[in-house]
């Protein structure tokens, strides 16, 4: 076994750039793993830094200063920051609760319609069936309620990490777009000189994260307001939440679209019944899921490396259930990464000698 590893071992990392990149990996990892949540606002300032220094770029190309471009592109920022905060964040929180206060109702109407089911079909659905059904959907709901008061009470102690995140963001993403460049040289001095097989994996990486992230935003927002926009002309209660949920569950991967269909379902069942409008209504909803796949994902991703579904959703889980929301949202770049890294050190390995 020995002698295994050994061998597996100098076929890979026998290159000194090989054994470089690895470490720089390693601790780029054990950084985020074990200081992840003292590091947060600044990785989130990170990203968004990240994201908004291609609108810098596109002011420079215009020929217009450094200072100016990233001074126009950070109000810019700031101010559409302020308008979802101001304008949107409110709406959603007076459904959520709008939606907490009808939930009774909504067990009610949920309950009378099940209690039909044996009349309409009583070779499918016993009335017994039925009974513990329910019984298990309001004690359900009794857990939800509980789960809702902790969380209404847990939520006092955001406020100052909200507090922080506010402040401390913006001014974080002000500075990286500003000395980008003296911060960069800065972190070349600590980097090995023996690094262009890691620069080579970041140019490639470089490219999918940019193209990702700024492709990801414009999803979040086209799928967004397009569900938005038919819930509110079918007249469905919850609009903005729900048009909410629609565009942040693309984050996910066919696994978001798959549970943010359960409430639009539910709350249309409940309000519209099993007519034709209920009909039209998913109609609707799977049309725009149906473009989203097929037409805009893509547009929007035609330079992003194509993954397999499995290794989308694998990434999807793993880096979930490490880094959370973060971890969802950068699934396919990060995951991108462990292809290039692969790639990377195949080409690297030095020939082995046949005896």
């Amino acid at each position: 076994m020995g002698r295994l590893f050994m061998r597996w071992f100098k076929r890979n990392f026998s290159n000194p750039q090989s054994v470089i990149l690895a470490l720089l990996l390693l601790a780029g990892f054990l950084s985020i793993y074990l200081m992840g949540d003292i590091l947060m606002p600044i990785l989130v300032a990170i990203v968004f830094a990240y994201l908004l220094e291609w609108a810098v770029g596109a002011l420079e190309r215009y020929k217009a200063p450094r200072l100016v471009a990233v001074t126009a592109v950070f109000i810019t920022f700031c101010t559409v920051s302020l308008g979802i905060i101001i304008g949107i964040v409110p709406l959603v929180g007076h459904q959520v609760e709008l939606l907490f206060s009808d939930l009774p109702n909504m067990a009610a109407n949920i309950q009378a319609k099940l209690l039909e089911l044996p009349e309409k079909y009583p070779d499918l659905v016993t009335k017994e069936q039925l009974e513990l059904v329910i019984q298990q959907l309001g004690g359900g709901l009794t857990n939800f309620g509980d789960i809702l008061v902790t969380v209404s009470l847990a939520s006092f102690k955001n406020i100052v990490t909200i507090l922080i995140y506010m402040i401390l963001v913006p001014l974080l993403v002000f500075f990286f777009l500003k000395d980008k460049v003296a911060i960069l040289k800065w972190m070349s001095r600590w980097v090995p000189s023996e690094r262009q097989l890691s620069m080579r994996v970041w140019n490639e990486v470089d490219v999918q994260i940019g193209n990702y992230v700024r492709g990801k935003v414009v999803e979040i927002f086209i799928v967004g307001v397009s569900s938005y926009i038919a819930f509110v002309i079918f007249g469905l209660n919850y609009a903005v939440l729900l048009g909410v949920l629609v565009g942040l569950s693309v984050l996910v991967p066919y696994i978001g679209a798959t549970l943010v269909t359960i409430p639009v379902a539910l709350v249309g069942l409940i309000q519209f019944g099993t007519g034709d409008t209920l009909l039209y209504l998913m109609f609707t909803y799977f049309i725009i899921q149906a473009l989203d796949g097929n037409v805009l994902v893509p547009l929007l991703f035609s330079e992003t490396n194509n993954l397999h579904p499995v290794a989308i959703i694998a990434a999807v889980l793993f880096f979930g259930g490490i880094w959370g929301f973060w971890g969802v949202f950068f699934a396919i770049p990060l995951a991108t990464l462990v292809v290039a890294v692969i790639e990377a050190l195949s080409d690297s390995k030095e020939p082995e000698l046949k005896l």
